[in-house]
């Protein structure tokens, strides 16, 4: 790594590896990769195994679920079309989303599902762009009406019934009332999914082609789609979720006939990649370099700034931080960064080690990936233990505060 300005200090890269090791070594941690990258240059760790009772060590290439780290990469389909005017910002969704043309919305987000108002203006791209169509995982109103309805239809991962293919999705999407006015309140993760629907409608292609084809062949981003094949199984540990009151490691997700093992019926733009340290790496270098990967370009300077940067009004920013800091004790602290740019948070204030301008996100599978402008660096943390249990959310945080100590300048 080296010292002199570019990079991160010697020291700073052993307390690094020092702090993964203790996580891992406490048992709760199985295995990690981690990947720091600044000036150009790269230190990975990889510490562990595969699986809870040991197994294959993790590897540079392991392959993990990214969860809700998904959405900053899969937004940039729609960022290309918007680039090539394929799609425009204020544009309605109902021209090529029909299913979502005259909404209703609910009078009270704990009302009845027939208790509703029209919609007061049709939904548009930059309401599915920034999460404010209406509709979202609104972890203030479980328990009401339109929660259930949202879980019972299959609308979001596996909870409880899986997602069924694109337009049957749609058409059961369809049939609920919104929760909030189009444009009113940031409303996380359904939006997301349905950025996927429309990318496909308006291509005529599959999610996954369009972004295999503009995003990830043009990245070498050869590990990263909605689902690993057969001779790359053995790359992906199981997926856990350990018990919050015992802490014993329950499998959430085989890899052999799992989540990931098949093509799924729905490729969720908002939770369903897969993807190794380097794949993302080679992704969030691009957004760094304002769209640029070598001499291509893969998004225009402008598209990277609308995403990597807050869109949202102080009145939706307020309901967003609410949301955050009234769940602190549900996320361990995950997900508090002010802003929302285009499917990932910006941070928009100094809350912990990280400036303001950093941005990324952070997956329920344990999976941690930011990129800063201000000092030229990508984090990527990847593991395999689900935020059913803190201890993940505490080796994040303590993956972020020990990658800003190392930066030597």
């Amino acid at each position: 790594m080296g010292q002199g300005g570019s990079g991160f200090s010697e020291t700073g890269l052993r307390r690094l590896h020092d702090v993964l090791a203790r996580h891992v070594e406490s048992g709760k941690i199985p295995g990690l990769v981690a990947l720091v990258s600044r000036g150009g240059r790269t230190h990975v760790e990889t510490l562990g195994t595969m699986r809870h009772d040991g197994g294959p060590p993790m590897r540079r290439d392991t392959i993990f679920r990214m969860a809700s780290t998904s959405k900053p990469v899969s937004v940039a389909a729609a960022m290309i079309l918007l680039d090539e005017c394929r799609l425009r910002l204020d544009d309605l969704v109902q021209q090529w989303l029909p299913e979502l043309a005259d909404r209703q919305v609910l009078k009270r987000i704990d009302g009845p599902l027939d208790d509703t108002v029209p919609a007061r203006r049709p939904i548009t791209v930059r309401d599915l762009l920034t999460s404010t169509f209406g509709l979202g995982m609104d972890m203030t109103a479980l328990g009401t009406p339109i929660m259930g309805a949202v879980f019972e239809q299959g609308l979001t991962p596996d909870l409880p019934t899986p997602m069924p293919e694109p337009d049957e999705w749609l058409r059961r999407l369809g049939t609920l009332p919104l929760m909030r006015q189009p444009g009113e309140q940031w409303q996380y993760h359904i939006s997301n999914d349905l950025l996927g629907v429309l990318v496909s409608r308006v291509t005529g292609q599959s999610f996954e082609t369009f972004l295999r084809e503009r995003v990830f062949d043009p990245l070498g981003m050869t590990d990263t789609g909605f689902h690993v094949p057969a001779e790359k199984i053995d790359r992906l540990p199981p997926l856990y979720a350990p018990d919050p009151q015992t802490g014993q490691f329950h499998v959430w997700d085989p890899a052999e006939g799992g989540r990931h093992s098949q093509p799924p019926a729905f490729q969720g733009g908002g939770g369903g990649l897969s993807s190794t340290v380097d794949d993302y790496h080679a992704y969030f270098q691009m957004l760094l370099n304002h769209g640029m990967h070598g001499s291509e370009r893969i998004l225009s300077r402008a598209a990277v700034e609308l995403m990597t940067t807050n869109r949202l009004t102080p009145e939706q920013t307020a309901a967003r931080t609410a949301l955050a800091t009234n769940n602190v004790h549900v996320s361990f602290g995950q997900g508090q960064h002010g802003g929302w740019g285009f499917g990932m948070a910006t941070r928009t204030y100094r809350g912990d080690y990280a400036p303001i301008g950093q941005f990324g996100w952070d997956g329920g599978a344990g999976t941690s990936t930011y990129a800063d402008p201000r000092n030229q660096l990508t984090g990527i943390l990847l593991t395999q233990v689900g935020l059913s249990v803190p201890d993940p959310a505490r080796l994040i945080h303590d993956f972020w505060t020990t990658l800003y100590q190392a930066i030597d300048d």
